[in-house]
């Protein structure tokens, strides 16, 4: 089986940070958001990984490259054409099952009994109560797929897909999205992958669905500053461990150990990179992400960016890397 991973867009609701850092490597209790999805991996039989990089796709080489041991291809994706487009770049290296995840989201799934799955593929799903800006899948009574909709005008169909998928023939996969390509069928002047499925299951393929219970978004400054929270809560928290000079930290927070933390409260739902300083501060529900420089503050349900300096007041922030913001 080989794991295809499309993380070529911009990033653009996560900027500023996401102008001198690709939206995979946005730190959340305490890891990037990629290593997080990667380690969900561990275990299974991935012969290699494909990644389908863009804008500053050399940090997430390198911190694949840095951080694992494993067999992977980086391909460049240089026309945003769409996710279907971004998969098809990786066709030369695919020649049987595969296992697509989209670097968005976090997910909880057993993914263990793949090998032995008897359908042509898997979409995962999770009901949401307003499906209208997910892309959605029709079952029938049996739970086959179909129909795939993108972006529904009615609350009628609620199963969202979460960007998890497993395909037996991911050739077949390839055809579909060149057939589709060769048909200019577009959706919202890209290719998308629910088209090409969509191809697959008129052609034939049994899709089931299977739903996960947790899916938790890293889109934008709340959904990942949501994400955060749930990790700390779920197996991040490293509040026992840590220490400052006096200092409190409320549970749940991750905190680098190379972090300095000096007369300030830590917590609850706080990550605190390596190498941060903070100093006469409060902070809550924030990222901090490395070598950030933190006095005389108080931060809630803030990110703020690598080497950035915050001095000040009560507010919230959204500060991008390398930044200055002070109060006086």
């Amino acid at each position: 089986m080989k794991a295809i991973i499309p993380m070529a867009g911009f990033g653009t609701r996560l900027r500023p940070h996401t102008y001198t850092k690709p939206k995979p490597l946005i730190n959340v209790a305490g890891k990037p958001v990629l290593g997080h999805i990667l380690d969900k991996l561990v275990g299974l039989e991935i012969e290699e990984f494909l990644f389908i990089v863009g804008y500053l796709g050399e940090q997430i080489e390198a911190y694949v490259r840095e951080t694992y041991d494993f067999p992977a291809h980086f391909v460049e994706q240089k026309e945003l054409l769409g996710q279907a487009h971004a998969l098809w770049l990786a066709r030369e290296y695919v020649d049987g099952p595969v296992l697509i995840l989209f670097v968005d989201t976090l997910f909880e799934a057993d993914l263990s009994g793949l090998a032995d799955e008897p359908a042509d593929g898997i979409v995962y799903v999770k009901e949401v109560e307003d499906p209208r800006r997910f892309g959605v899948v029709v079952p029938d009574a049996e739970g086959f797929i179909t129909r795939f909709i993108e972006k529904p005008d009615t609350l009628e169909n609620r199963l969202a897909v979460i960007g998890l998928y497993y395909l037996k023939d991911g050739p077949w996969l390839m055809r579909a999205i060149q057939t589709l390509m060769d048909r200019g069928i577009k959706t919202k002047g890209e290719y998308y992958l629910a088209d090409a499925l969509q191809l697959m299951v008129d052609e034939g393929a049994r899709l089931r669905v299977e739903t996960v219970e947790v899916w938790e978004d890293c889109g934008k400054p709340e959904t990942v500053l949501q994400t955060n929270r749930y990790l700390l809560d779920n197996g991040h928290d490293n509040s026992d461990q840590v220490r400052g000079e006096n200092s409190v930290f409320i549970p749940p927070v991750h905190v680098d150990p190379t972090a300095t933390i000096i007369n300030s409260i830590i917590g609850p739902y706080a990550t605190i990179a390596a190498h941060c300083h903070v100093e006469n501060s409060i902070i809550r529900n924030s990222i901090i992400d490395q070598g950030a420089e933190i006095r005389d503050a108080m931060l809630d349900q803030s990110l703020v960016g690598k080497g950035a300096v915050v001095t000040g007041r009560y507010r919230q922030f959204n500060v991008g890397d390398s930044s200055i913001v002070g109060f006086v």
